[in-house]
């Protein structure tokens, strides 16, 4: 028997199903047609967002991290909640706009972004996180061409980096962001080049939940970005401190306390040297906002034995549910919270299951000798925390099977 993560605190049943935003999981299935489903408690989201606001400094701007879930519906939900967008390709950036999200509240930020992708940045007045000197050259270059000036802020790849975090985005050699030691002579370049530059992105990791370790980041940060414009001799109109909060996902993880998070910012905000003194800051986040919004729903279609073990087979998988299968950056598969829909809250019984999708591979599991009440053909079988990272982030392409329903609530 092995442990599975915890369920998050927003769900309940009724006469045993469970219910996601007040509605049966079995008929959220019927409106929507079929298995696999992803269902988004839209109420969830809003909640979040306003304990994230509660707990912030006032001055602190909201951005969403549109690559966590970019479904439209749920865009144009988080268009009307949040004060920006951040996103990390043309294809998101288009539906950020699509979304009805103001251009000059969209940053784009990735390394590689193609000509086709900055010139329709530049063109809507999107602002563009550089990633290098090269990057900065090209988009000088096509925005002189177009008779526009372009807006242009710097990614930083901080010379330090966010402990304990799921994935280290900063700290040592990256292919994100410009190192510490030259970002500001590039900032230097785009202002006399005529550039509108719009200041200072650093992102030094996510999936963190130790607070004491995200109260240090942001504290250093601010010190970096405090640093860098005095370098540059000029005040950054915004410094986007990234994000890093995580939510729980696996045996023993325990929910962020965001609280003193906030508390200690608003001090270091407070206490912020003279060359910031006009800037403005947001933090960007994305999984902390929609994850655990989130409920997978795939159908049993065969539950059968082999080798004294039993095995749950479903019509989803990790052509949907990649991360949960633990293939989507984990070192150690561990098991996300699983529950079965229709029997929620039941007795488990005291034989492990291994609930396994419908792909013809061994790496296609979605809970590993969990304890589930008895299951049979029909049941429906939900995976938690799978509003981020889930339906856009799996390979839907594999072995051919149809892509998962999406459904918004709220």
């Amino acid at each position: 028997m092995k442990p599975m993560g915890p369920i998050p605190p927003f769900f309940e049943s009724e006469e045993g199903m469970l219910l996601i935003g007040g509605c049966g999981a079995a008929s959220l299935v019927d409106e929507a047609g079929d298995t696999p489903l992803f269902v988004y408690d839209m109420g969830i989201v809003e909640w979040q967002v306003r304990a994230l606001r509660d707990a912030m400094p006032s001055e602190l701007s909201i951005h969403y991290a549109v690559k966590a879930n970019p479904h439209p519906a749920l865009l144009e939900r988080m268009a009307r909640l949040v004060d920006g967008f951040d996103v990390a390709s043309g294809g998101e950036a288009a539906r950020a706009l699509e979304a009805g999200m103001d251009a000059a509240h969209v940053s784009f930020a990735g390394p590689g972004k193609r000509d086709d992708e900055l010139i329709a940045a530049i063109d809507a007045g999107i602002t563009l996180n550089l990633e290098s000197e090269g990057e900065a050259r090209r988009a000088l270059a096509l925005a002189e061409q177009r008779g526009r000036t372009p807006r242009l802020a710097v990614r930083v790849n901080p010379d330090f980096d966010l402990k304990g975090s799921g994935m280290r985005m900063g700290g040592g050699a990256k292919p994100f962001g410009v190192d510490a030691d030259r970002a500001a002579g590039l900032a230097r370049s785009l202002i006399d080049a005529g550039a509108d530059w719009r200041g200072w992105h650093i992102f030094a990791g996510s999936q963190a939940l130790d607070a004491e370790a995200l109260i240090d980041s942001q504290a250093a940060t601010v010190g970096l970005a405090a640093r860098l414009s005095n370098e540059v001799g000029v005040t950054p109109p915004l410094v986007n401190l990234g994000g890093g909060f995580g939510i729980p996902y696996f045996p023993g993880d325990q929910r962020l306390d965001i609280v003193p998070i906030g508390d200690a910012l608003g001090q270091t905000l407070q206490a912020r040297a003279d060359i910031l003194a006009g800037s403005e800051f947001a933090m960007e986040l994305g999984r902390w906002l929609v994850g655990e919004a989130g409920v997978y729903l795939t159908r049993v279609v065969d539950v059968k034995q082999s080798q004294g073990e039993t095995f749950v087979v479903v019509d989803g998988g990790l052509h949907h549910q990649l991360a949960a299968s633990g293939n989507f950056g984990t070192v150690v598969r561990r098991n996300y919270p699983i529950a079965v829909a229709n029997r929620f809250g039941q007795t488990a019984e005291n034989e492990a299951v291994t609930v396994v999708g419908c792909l013809c591979t061994p790496i296609d599991k979605l809970g590993d000798k969990v304890a589930l009440p008895k299951v049979v053909e029909g049941d429906l079988i939900a995976i938690f925390v799978a509003g981020a990272y889930g339906a856009s982030a799996s390979p839907s392409g594999f072995l051919g099977h149809p892509p998962a329903l999406e459904l918004l609530l709220g």
